[in-house]
């Protein structure tokens, strides 16, 4: 048969094969010849007829000078609304150990090139999530790409978990027509399992699918767990035409998986020991997230920053990319301000007054110019105290201290670890209170009233001004 090779090495994960007449392409997809459920996928050439593979299923039935069928075509996977509320792998198949059944079964590639530059429609239109510290300093565009970034044990994850609930459940009260899909890249099995059960416990599962490629998978399946879910991403977008979430935890374990493939392929790394396609890669992943004509897709990334280093380059090739920069630190997560995100260090290309408003803008402005200087204060004041500072000082370092812990929030997803039932904040009212807060309405509160309220008002309630 002409599209018949034979394997000639097998190095773990990666299987050369050899096939002498008709050539296989790039990201072709090959079986054995007596069992179709071993795949491997075209990864490179070296020499001519010989081609590199990544073994997509477990090695155990490979050995040498077995046969081999290239199927022609890449790796697909089925498409349907009864993937929603459903766990699978990159093949489609579920994960949470019950059967799909598919009314009509479509299928679809998992690679496909972006979308030309005249198909892109920008939206500015702002998508809320009731995180007050996330709306105010940092809020999201509704076909845009949010970047989540923080060290290990900050709470990415939780703050990804909380954005999902509240979008998805906002928009099932509002009857809006929008689905999540969320791609889970090199994380801990334990962390799928309990951002599934989370999802189902507050009543938002049946609108997210999630794709999961779980730490102890091998480099080829968490690599391609990401272009799995982009392609459902696409589908639920352009076929059922739903505005759609799509989340990813985390991105930097998709960059890692793909230098992990370089390795193994023996590629010479390039910057920072990264691979050489780096770059393309983040390109093939971000630039097929976009709006069209049809519907939106917003991306919510969680990034992992290795040893806290942003300059890593595995970090750094995702920035490009990124509307909204929010970033957490481990500083604040020590002082127990939750969620942990760094106000003067994070940004969004949406802070503008013709997208969110002359008022929210200026609170903005006003609120980081108080932060940047109680900033300036904090080493005079562990030196020798906030008593002997003046008192227009005193006032600014109150105020910020106010802001800080008046931006802490109680999360739905969390109420079962901190005993704190979550709440919805309005944008709204979020910029009202920091104006109060700004004016000077609650100077004569102490700061620790300000923790974990949702309206500033709360802390009027449970605390009596001084006669």
């Amino acid at each position: 048969m002409e599209n018949t090779g034979r394997i000639i090495s097998i190095k773990g994960e990666v299987v050369e094969v050899h096939f002498e007449q008709a050539q296989p392409v790039l990201h072709d997809i090959l079986t054995l010849l007596d069992d179709d459920s071993v795949k491997l996928q075209i990864y490179g050439s070296d020499s001519a007829g010989n081609y590199s593979c990544l073994l997509l299923t477990p090695e155990k039935k490979l050995s040498r000078a077995m046969k081999v069928i290239n199927t022609g075509q890449p790796l697909t996977i089925p498409v349907g609304k009864e993937l929603l509320g459903r766990a699978i792998d990159i093949f489609g198949r579920p994960r949470d150990g019950k059967p799909i059944n598919f009314k009509q079964t479509n299928k679809r590639p998992i690679y496909h090139n972006a979308p030309l530059y005249r198909d892109i429609v920008p939206v500015n239109q702002l998508l809320p999530t009731g995180i007050k510290i996330l709306d105010l300093f940092s809020p999201i565009l509704k076909g845009g790409k949010v970047g989540l970034f923080g060290g290990a044990g900050v709470g990415k994850t939780i703050l990804l978990t909380e954005i999902i609930h509240n979008v998805v459940q906002m928009s099932k009260e509002q009857n809006t027509s929008r689905v999540s899909v969320f791609a889970g890249i090199g994380e801990r099995t334990r962390e799928g399992q309990e951002l599934y059960t989370s999802l189902a416990e507050s009543g938002v599962l049946s609108s997210v699918v999630l794709v999961l490629g779980s730490m102890g998978e091998s480099p080829a399946i968490r690599f391609l767990s990401s272009l799995t879910a982009i392609t459902l991403a696409e589908y639920f977008r352009d076929e059922v035409q739903n505005d759609v979430l799509f989340f990813i935890d985390n991105v930097f374990r998709f960059a890692q998986a793909g230098n992990e493939l370089s390795l193994l392929m023996n590629v010479i790394p390039s910057e920072d020991s990264y691979q050489a396609t780096l770059s393309s890669e983040m390109a093939s992943l971000h630039e097929r997230l976009i709006s069209n004509s049809k519907k939106s897709i917003t991306s919510i990334e969680a990034i992992y920053i290795p040893n806290d280093d942003i300059l890593d380059q595995g970090v750094q090739s995702i920035l490009p990319y990124i509307d909204s920069n929010v970033t957490l630190s481990r500083s604040i997560y020590q002082e127990g301000l939750l969620p942990a995100i760094d106000i003067l260090g994070s940004t969004s290309s949406a802070l503008r007054p013709d997208i969110v408003g002359e008022k929210h803008f200026q609170t903005v402005l006003d609120a980081q110019s108080l932060l940047k200087q109680a900033a300036g204060l904090e080493q005079i004041v562990q030196l020798i105290g906030e008593s002997e500072l003046s008192q227009e000082d005193q006032a600014i370092y109150k105020r910020a201290k106010l802001i800080k812990n008046f931006m802490t929030q109680s999360f739905f997803v969390a109420e079962t670890q901190t005993g704190r039932k979550g709440v919805y904040v309005p944008l709204e009212t979020t910029i009202a209170d920091v104006n109060d807060i700004l004016a000077g309405k609650y100077d004569n509160i102490p700061e620790e009233k300000m923790l974990y309220v949702g309206s500033a008002k709360e802390a009027l309630n449970v605390y009596s001004t001084p006669k």
